[in-house]
């Protein structure tokens, strides 16, 4: 439906054009009655689409300036002022041709809600492995899910175990180890070895496609953004019509009542605003914050609350070592050397994550030899002749021949790698998900700009919840949050204000749907997140939601500002049309005059400088 009204305004501000320039060309060759013909077939089809989109506002309660617009024209083609009701039309429709591009731009690079969804599956039929349509699964069937296969069901784990990432679902950074007989969502990644799926759920009651509906009821229950031109367009309405209408009775010339909705014609407003607010888009967008329509970004300028998820948003989502627990005469880049060189062999996360630590310490890693990986346990093989376990600390202690020692003292945050070489416990490789670089001053910022509360609602446990956001300036921290729980976070928190909801992951875009305001970020986010989502931090950066939020603030005031001097303008111009000092086309001029002031200065949102990016 989108794409048809784009077509339309693009056929509306070609008409409009054409009949303007065309029946001044003929107007300059000496063709007035021609000209009069082709100005009112560039205005009729502009005025009938119009007549139509106020009938449909009408219909929902909604009184806009649209009115003043076609009360302009109807009453410049009614009394032969031709030229001047082209004008009008040209201005009109350029304004909506500008909102609808806008949003065009701003939208034509989003991801899909269901991309992230498989379309089909490989199922054991037979003693032969079949692929077939996500429709087709029943509970009951026997499923094959590959390494980084995403399940397509809800089901249980056949076999010794899995390893998935659920991060996208719960929140939970580090990977899950499940057991046979463990239950797996939908939507998870298998980050480990392939495994066999028992089907408990079809793909349409599953978590996944359970996400899928909160996200639809969410975007249907949210309110409409309404242009902010419109919120003052009863009252200029009333303004004009008494004084056209003061201007007809005083003086008994309808022309004068025609001059006076001719320079009431809201093209400041409807031109001056959506240029104002596309330019702070355009500004956003080059501090990497990607804001999808003018309605998104003046939203974003009211802010009052802020909601954040935790892994990858308040985190990184990636498991880091945090420390490194010696329990031998190794070092610490001894301990790191070869639990790294074995877990080149290995593809789980955390294994990745310790080779990765290792290449940033300048450590060289030989190849390992004779490899063997057990599943969510751990791994064995020989590095430097010497012979390596790497897992977590049961399996390491099953693997030396003697000894034993504790673990160290870690938090619920953590996870802990055990480190055994030749036959001996070596020491433990210490992991978290640590939080972004520089939150507290983004936490900082935000109050400092206004926001007056900031909670935290993530799918993780409390005390992970609670370790990771010690000392954080934060009102609220809500845990074991499921996905409608977070739409019903961002409900009851409407009642302080408007609500910004930031998050990455499936589970967070029913809520980043529901808020006033959702943001998806958008360098590792998923699509549903981002498809949610009214902003999309282009870069995997909290911090840049800052510039977004002052550049939005910014664009919001120009705007503002091009409505109180756009009406202030039309006011002594319709004052002045009644005291009959101007004709309907000196009002059209007079009209230009203003549309180039109040356009001028929207275009100043180009120019905004964010103090958080000075």
């Amino acid at each position: 439906m989108s794409h048809i009204q784009d077509r339309l305004n693009i056929v509306l501000v070609s008409i409009a054009l054409s009949g303007l320039a065309g029946g001044l060309a003929l107007w300059a060759a000496g063709q007035p009655d021609w000209a009069d013909i082709v100005w009112i077939a560039g205005v009729v089809p502009v005025l009938a689409a119009l007549a139509v989109e106020i009938i449909r506002s009408l219909s929902r309660g909604d009184v806009g300036l649209d009115i003043v617009a076609a009360l302009s024209m109807t009453a410049a083609l009614v009394f032969g002022e031709t030229l001047a009701a082209a004008v009008v039309a040209l201005m009109y429709s350029g304004g909506t041709f500008l909102e609808s591009a806008a949003e065009r731009r701003a939208r034509r690079e989003m991801s899909d809600l269901l991309s992230r969804v498989p379309r089909s599956a490989t199922r054991h039929e037979n003693g032969a492995l079949v692929e077939v349509d996500l429709d087709d699964i029943a509970p009951g069937d026997l499923l094959l899910i590959r390494q980084g296969d995403i399940a397509p069901v809800d089901g249980t784990v056949e076999g010794d175990g899995a390893v998935l990432n659920q991060s996208a679902l719960t929140g939970e950074a580090m990977p899950a180890r499940l057991p046979g007989g463990g239950e797996v969502m939908s939507g998870s990644t298998n980050t480990g070895d392939a495994f066999d799926l028992r089907a408990t759920h079809r793909a349409a009651d599953s978590t996944y496609a359970g996400i899928v509906r909160l996200v639809e009821a969410a975007q249907k229950s949210k309110a409409p953004m309404v242009r902010l031109a419109d919120r003052y367009s009863l009252v200029f309405l009333v303004v004009t019509v008494v004084i056209a209408t003061a201007a007809w009775w005083f003086s008994g010339d309808p022309i004068r009542a025609v001059a006076v909705l001719v320079v009431a014609t809201p093209c400041p407003l409807i031109l001056a605003v959506p240029v104002a607010l596309v330019a702070g888009m355009s500004r956003a967008a080059y501090y990497g914050v990607l804001i999808k329509g003018a309605g998104p970004l003046e939203a974003m300028a009211r802010i009052r609350s802020v909601i954040l998820d935790k892994t990858g948003t308040l985190t990184d989502g990636r498991p880091r070592i945090v420390a490194i627990e010696v329990q031998s005469d190794l070092s610490e880049d001894e301990i790191l050397f070869f639990a790294a060189a074995l877990d080149q062999a290995s593809k789980h996360p955390i294994a990745q994550a310790i080779v990765t630590a290792a290449q940033e310490r300048g450590i060289n890693l030989p190849v390992p030899e004779s490899p063997v990986e057990v599943p969510g346990a751990g791994i064995t093989g020989m590095v430097g002749g010497l012979r390596v376990a790497v897992g977590g600390a049961d399996f390491v202690i099953r693997q030396v021949a003697a000894g034993h020692s504790d673990h160290p003292a870690t938090t619920e945050a953590e996870v802990t790698v055990a480190v055994a070489v030749d036959d001996r416990l070596v020491g433990h490789l210490v992991m978290a998900d640590m939080l972004r670089s520089g939150t507290g001053g983004f936490l900082a910022g935000l109050r400092r700009i206004g926001i007056a509360r900031i909670l935290l609602a993530t799918g993780d446990r409390q005390a992970v919840a609670d370790g990771v956001t010690a000392g954080l300036d934060l009102d609220e921290v809500h845990a074991r949050m499921t996905p409608d729980q977070k739409v019903q976070l961002v409900l009851s928190e409407r009642d302080r204000g408007p609500v910004m909801m930031v998050g990455d992951g499936v589970n967070d875009a029913p809520a980043l749907a529901a808020a006033d305001v959702g943001v998806a970020m958008g360098a590792r986010g998923t699509a549903a997140s981002a498809e949610a989502a009214d902003v999309v931090l282009l870069v995997d950066r909290l911090d840049r939601l800052l510039p977004g939020l002052e550049v939005a603030r910014g664009a919001r005031r120009i705007a503002l500002e091009s409505v109180f001097v756009g009406i202030g303008l039309s006011i002594l111009g319709m004052i002045a049309a009644a005291l009959g000092y101007l004709s309907p086309v000196q009002g059209a001029l007079l009209q230009e005059i203003i549309d180039v002031a109040v356009i001028l200065n929207a275009l100043r949102a180009l120019r905004i400088v964010p103090k958080a990016a000075a």
